[in-house]
């Protein structure tokens, strides 16, 4: 299964297995327990410190396999085979089971540590999603560190009857002792918030002990991680809070237009941003939503943040990066059918609807591009477009009108989500032509009509456009002295990655001259 390169570069992770470990594989007599066989063999023969054995049970998935700490209750469990995305989750686990220790910090570690109760964790995830190797790591970390949580990793395209079953229809999707826990993308830190009731006052306790920052910058994706860089190089206490470090990149798949990186992935980039921000003295505070803005008096005097955990943060000057997330459609039953056929992402989702009849909504690039993958997952694809053409560019529509397995459909105002038994079974929408309504029977609706910047907290305090856009000049200056804006959630036309770390930068470069040209008051 494995290349002679993958293999080498597997056979070099694997030095540095510190204790014995065992893979236990639960097989069946079907194609896929063969392929997993085969893989398991590989491993085992890349290292004297793995052996494999099988699992005779009867109560366990199949094709499945366990990797266990030999003598000890410490292991992790994948049902299917982790390739694709989740090889690097099978690398990490094997190594992280074998002793070597993880990346986290040592107040994480201990905090998993300390939990106390019975924490049996499930991930259903597929493999092409680029989300779902962030939570399956996180938990498998969990039950390295703490043998009252156990993990399995569970790939919803090869276990259909369970899926199904479980009406599981986003990915990843988390289970904990038998109920819904959690759908998309978790870091660790937002797992243990969720497991761990009184983490929350205490990082709020901590936040509020925090001194005044020269410059706090709000948001961490690539305008934010730009800004922070920026300042901290101008040696001034600079800090970074971000409800989720990346934003919407992190649910980004390919990336082709960051120049001089040919391609990349969305996850990939937000671990270089954050290894890139980590590099200087900046204070990282992840998991923060910013709930109010409180302006300084005058200039020279600090600002002040609240945010949703009752906690306040102080600077002279602020940089507002939050971005933006995908657009709702706002019509009965979207919300309602959330993540039981209504989804964002066609990379994550889509591997669910194999064979099923699915609609994109949006006609632009990426409900285009997303109706093309899509294309060669499911059985039909709708595709509705609210204007009398499709917008994305002339290669894309070529290639979407040569599929024969999608019908598209222009002037078409999507009014509503149908469902049926707690899950999505078609649409209704109206020919704008003609005012006639028509439904499509349909088992899954993505949503790909652009986005909308996060900028809420901010209405009454700020000026905003009329699309809730924070209005800057070419420094990047709001309204309000001291305060800055960059990124997606700003007027700034073309919303791009490059662009936002560039108006990133040129953001945090203003708050620098204007911090240099106000002194500071008490």
């Amino acid at each position: 299964m494995l290349d002679t390169n993958l293999k080498d570069q597997l056979k070099a992770y694997l030095e540095n297995v510190k204790q014995p470990i065992e893979l236990v594989a639960a097989l069946d007599d079907s194609a896929k327990s063969r392929e997993l066989h085969e893989l398991l063999t590989e491993i085992a023969s890349l290292s004297d410190k793995i052996t494999l054995t099988e699992d005779g049970a009867s109560n366990i998935r199949r094709p499945s396999f366990a990797i266990n700490r030999v003598g000890t209750d410490i292991g992790v469990r994948f049902a299917g085979i982790p390739m694709g995305h989740e090889f690097t989750s099978l690398v990490l686990a094997l190594l992280q089971v074998g002793g070597h220790p993880s990346k986290a910090s040592q107040e994480v570690i201990e905090q998993v540590q300390a939990l106390d109760g019975e924490f049996e964790f499930e991930t259903y995830f597929s493999l092409s999603c680029q989300n779902c190797p962030d939570v399956v790591q996180a938990l498998n970390l969990m039950a390295v560190l703490n043998p009252k949580v156990r993990h399995t990793s569970i790939d919803g395209a090869l276990f259909q009857d369970e899926v199904e079953q479980r009406e599981v229809m986003a990915v990843p999707s988390i289970y904990l002792n038998g109920e819904p826990f959690g759908n998309g993308r978790m870091t660790l830190e937002q797992i243990l918030a969720k497991v761990d009731t009184g983490a929350e006052a205490r990082e709020a306790e901590k936040l509020k002990q925090k001194d005044t920052f020269e410059v706090l910058v709000i948001g961490g994706g690539p305008a934010g991680s730009a800004a922070a860089i920026y300042a901290a190089r101008k040696g001034i206490a600079t800090g970074i809070a971000a409800e989720r470090f990346g934003g919407q990149v992190s649910d980004t798949m390919g990336i082709e237009n960051l120049i001089s990186v040919p391609y990349t992935e969305g996850p990939k980039l937000v671990a270089a941003m954050e290894q890139h921000v980590k590099e200087y003295d900046v204070d990282i505070m992840n998991l923060q939503r910013a709930d109010k803005l409180i302006p300084a008096a005058k200039p020279g005097q600090a600002h002040e943040v609240r945010l949703a955990n009752g906690a306040s943060l102080k600077a002279r000057t602020v940089v507002l990066a939050t971005g933006a997330r995908w657009r709702q459609l706002g019509v009965p039953g979207e919300a309602e059918y959330r993540n039981k056929g209504v989804a964002y992402c066609p990379h994550c989702d889509g591997p669910l609807f194999k064979g099923k009849r699915v609609a994109v909504i949006g006609g632009g690039n990426s409900g285009v591009e997303a109706a093309i993958d899509l294309a060669g997952i499911v059985g039909h694809v709708t595709l509705l477009e609210f204007g009398a053409e499709m917008r994305a560019d002339e290669v894309l529509q070529k290639k979407l009108r040569s599929l024969k397995n999608v019908d598209i459909v222009t002037s078409a105002q999507t009014t509503e989500v149908t469902g049926a038994n707690g899950k999505v079974s078609g649409l209704n929408y109206t020919d704008r032509n003609s005012g006639e309504t028509h439904h499509v029977a349909l088992e899954g609706v993505f949503v790909q009509i652009g986005l909308v910047p996060n900028t809420e907290w901010l209405n009454g305090d700020i000026e905003l456009s009329q699309h809730g856009e924070i209005v800057i000049n070419e420094r990047n200056e709001t309204s309000i002295p001291g305060v800055f804006a960059a990124g997606d959630a700003t007027t700034v036309p073309y919303k791009q990655i490059v662009i936002s770390m560039g108006e990133g930068s040129k953001a945090a470069l203003s708050a620098f001259d204007f911090l240099i040209r106000n002194s500071a008051e008490d």
